[in-house]
């Protein structure tokens, strides 16, 4: 059991004896997180996903992660970095992977109820990140999205999946929206810098109304134009369906007066958006049976659901987005 594991991993790191109960923590959609209680002190424990950790070349990406994580505290942005112990971010145990953080106090803002204020601030947060290395890099082609929907589809009807017919329904539209990725993959200006995609709503903290970054694994070198855009709609409310173009404006309001990267024509790389397919693709795997148990499975076939409508959503709203950012940027010039 998951307790008898974390409370040994607590006496071999010497953080203490665990005090019953372990608690589970919602809101991570890949691993999963717990609370821990120690006489001393609270933690967070962060049990990596075993799906994940047996892709090639995670544990270089996860050293990556870690150092830049280290760079980005050293700069004083507010984070909360994992525990360092015995020289190892990361733990192991019995072939399981663990992250440990000290317990941070504060709350995560319901998608439903994020503030322009709160949008502005995640925006200057995110500029601080691309602040720190910012470099104009050699052109060299973009990885482009290549997912096969005919395949997972015909896998899906075989199995007689629930997600049969909803990806039967849209794969034009999945095909269309791959293209689109990929056009603006290919649009993105030769700038790079260290990016955090993954600080959307559900990653950042807010503790009496400071913003504090979790989950930072997924820190990398990027191109700060591909995050700019995707999480500037993230915080403005693509992800519930449910755009707000002035919280849109208060993350890039926030963004460009804290850096400016540079670049103008958001509106040619609206396509970016489509991120979204990469998601629903890992949740098709899921849904179809590849993934830990059936809560896993279930939650797949969930996010599926979810990320289709996004995309639908994204599409409905792709002309009025365009020129939403036209207006912006067309200022800034």
């Amino acid at each position: 059991m998951i307790e008898n594991t974390i409370a040994r991993l607590f006496e071999l790191t010497g953080l203490g004896t665990v005090l019953p109960p372990v608690s589970p923590v919602s809101g991570g959609l890949m691993h999963r997180m717990y609370r821990v209680n120690t006489l001393d002190h609270s933690y967070a424990v962060k049990h990596l996903n075993p799906g994940i950790m047996k892709r090639p070349g995670v544990m270089d990406n996860y050293r990556r992660a870690e150092k830049l994580e280290q760079i980005i505290e050293d700069a004083g942005i507010p984070v909360v970095a994992a525990l360092s112990i015995s020289g190892r971010k990361m733990q192991e145990l019995d072939g399981e992977y663990f992250y440990i953080f000290r317990w941070q106090n504060g709350s995560i803002t319901d998608w439903n109820n994020i503030t322009p204020d709160q949008c502005r601030q995640a925006g200057i947060l995110q500029a601080r990140i691309h602040a720190l290395q910012p470099r104009h890099t050699d052109h060299h082609d973009p990885e482009l999205s290549a997912i096969h929907w005919s395949e997972y589809i015909a896998e899906a009807c075989r199995l007689d999946s629930v997600i049969a017919p909803l990806l039967r329904e849209n794969e034009q539209l999945l095909n269309d929206a791959q293209k689109a990725l990929n056009n603006a993959r290919q649009a993105l200006p030769d700038i790079g810098c260290i990016t955090n995609d993954d600080m959307d709503p559900k990653n950042v903290m807010w503790d009496e109304g400071r913003p504090v970054m979790i989950d930072l694994e997924c820190l990398d070198y990027g191109n700060p134009v591909s995050s700019v855009i995707q999480l500037s709609l993230q915080w403005s409310g693509i992800t519930t369906c449910d755009l707000d173009p002035v919280k849109t404006k208060a993350f890039l309001d926030g963004y460009l007066e804290t850096w400016d990267n540079g670049f103008r024509d958001y509106g040619n790389v609206l396509g970016l958006a489509y991120t979204w397919i990469e998601w629903l693709e890992y949740n098709i795997t899921r849904a179809l049976g590849q993934c830990r148990d059936e809560n896993e499975r279930e939650m797949g076939i969930s996010e599926v659901r979810s990320t289709l409508s996004r995309i639908r959503y994204i599409r409905e709203k792709e002309n009025d987005l365009r020129q939403l950012l036209d207006r912006m940027f067309a200022r800034q010039e």
